[in-house]
């Protein structure tokens, strides 16, 4: 019965991150147009500008190094699981399954080196 929970378990977990991260951009545009709505009651004049910099916020310029070093985090992590179950195999399986990640990571550190910083 708990071997047959831990698919179940996973891809429910999975869900709900993904549900969840759609409802509060949702709640997010929502509050944007709002904002808007209000600011229009209120006689003020939204400029085109205005609009696309409420609308479309600035990344920030180190998001790629940010998201490289969480990736090679990640991958790194598997790696000392990988160490720390004492079978054999288990530690090329982490090996296998951090490589994912640290392709990822590796990528976005590449992508931070040779993006424009301005």
């Amino acid at each position: 019965m708990t071997e047959e929970m831990i698919p179940i378990v996973m891809f429910g977990g999975i869900t709900i991150v993904f549900v969840a991260l759609f409802w509060f951009r949702y709640k997010a545009r929502v509050e944007m147009q709002s904002t808007f709505r209000a600011a229009l009651d209120k006689g003020q004049e939204l400029s085109p500008e205005v609009i696309d910099r409420l609308g479309h916020p600035r990344t920030p310029k180190d998001k790629d190094l940010r998201y490289g070093i969480i990736w090679l985090s990640l991958a790194l992590a598997l790696v000392l699981v990988g160490f720390a179950i004492p079978e054999p195999d288990a530690l090329r399986g982490t090996l296998a399954g951090a490589a994912f990640p640290f392709c990822i990571g590796a990528a976005y550190l590449i992508l931070h080196k040779f993006t424009d910083k301005e």
